[in-house]
């Protein structure tokens, strides 16, 4: 019996496998995906030992438990009866997104799973790559030759010292703080500015000035931020611990549009000696006239900034409060997150 391993299968979220009609199921009230994201597999998985992931090969699931990504199944189909799929639903998507895992194989097979998408959707592609398996500046450009349009890096923690207890020698994991970093300015001298993302999660016990300041870092770059709340994934080391208050998270979200789309400086902001973001230098209230800040932010949709990789539900479960929001808030939604955010409007 053939196995399941990429490139000639790929897992997908359970909300992409939906909308190909590939899953049985129903999205909330206004509510769609925008985003095809698809994920490499391997029988013996992921060399990462991130003590947040689902995927790990480290993650406490055991053989016997079914593993999530984002909380959520990822079912694993083969490649072709996906694109046999998008054929009939390529208007349902804004683009697609290859993720790769921490494994010998998923560089040579992310390039031929790019090629041969590129080869029969007109959709952009985006890359979201594992950097301690690339090994050096030439392969990035590889990527761009087979078809990709846009890079994606996953530092996830803010700090070095975040980076380290959950992702590197803290928990014997093979991925290194500098690599990492170095791995964005390659894509994005080969993509160009603003044309790579580094993805940044809030809640791993940085500070809001030292991802205020990791935000400013990866702008100044020419990179933007593609925010994350953190949300506990069970059956990994960090399963009890809790997202980071609403507040808090509104605040960064703010502070990475306002120096992503405003240009912003790092001076605009105002921390206290803890590291709390107490003051912004000019007024904030316009943001909430279309709420564009408060939607998730990642690779942009085909005809505008609106982020294509929407996630719907990515950082909260449906009965909770949105932290990104995959669409532009109603009216009644931005009159909530005035009222989330009130404290901050006289600041």
């Amino acid at each position: 019996m053939e196995k399941a391993n990429s490139p000639q299968y790929v897992k997908t979220s359970l909300a992409a496998a939906m909308s190909l009609g590939l899953e049985k199921g129903s999205f909330a009230d206004g509510v769609r995906l925008t985003g095809l994201n698809l994920l490499l597999t391997y029988e013996n998985g992921c060399a990462g030992r991130c003590a947040y992931c689902g995927v790990t090969r480290d993650s406490r699931s055991g053989p016997k438990l079914k593993k999530t990504f984002i909380r959520v199944k990822w079912p694993t189909y083969s490649i072709d009866t996906i694109l046999e799929r998008l054929k009939n639903n390529s208007s349902s998507f804004e683009r697609i997104c290859i993720s790769m895992v921490t494994h010998g194989q998923a560089f040579k097979d992310t390039v031929y799973l790019t090629e041969k998408i590129h080869g029969c959707s007109a959709l952009p592609i985006s890359l979201l790559i594992a950097p301690t398996v690339i090994k050096k500046k030439e392969n990035i450009e590889q990527f761009k030759k087979a078809g990709a349009q846009m890079i994606g890096v996953a530092i996830d923690g803010a700090t070095q010292q975040v980076f380290e207890k959950y992702r590197g020698r803290e928990v014997n994991g093979p991925h290194k703080w500098d690599k990492y970093w170095e791995a964005l300015q390659h894509s994005i001298d080969v993509f160009g500015k603003y044309m790579a993302g580094v993805h940044l999660i809030c809640g791993l016990g940085e500070t809001e000035e030292e991802m205020v300041q990791a935000i400013y870092r990866a702008h100044s770059m020419g990179a933007k931020t593609h925010l994350f709340s953190f949300y506990p994934e069970a059956n990994t080391a960090l399963s009890e611990k809790n997202p980071p208050p609403l507040l808090s998270y509104r605040k960064i979200q703010i502070a990475r549009y306002l120096i992503n789309e405003m240009q912003w400086g790092i001076n605009k902001f105002i921390f206290d000696e803890n590291g709390n973001l107490v003051k912004f230098e000019d007024d904030i209230s316009f943001l909430l006239s279309d709420g564009a800040a408060f939607m998730t932010s990642g690779c942009p949709c085909r005809n505008s900034n609106f982020a294509a990789c929407n996630r719907p539900f990515a950082n909260e479960r449906p009965s909770e409060v949105f932290r990104n929001y995959p669409h532009l808030p109603s009216q009644e939604e931005k009159l909530r997150i005035r009222n989330q955010i009130e404290d901050l409007l006289s600041l």
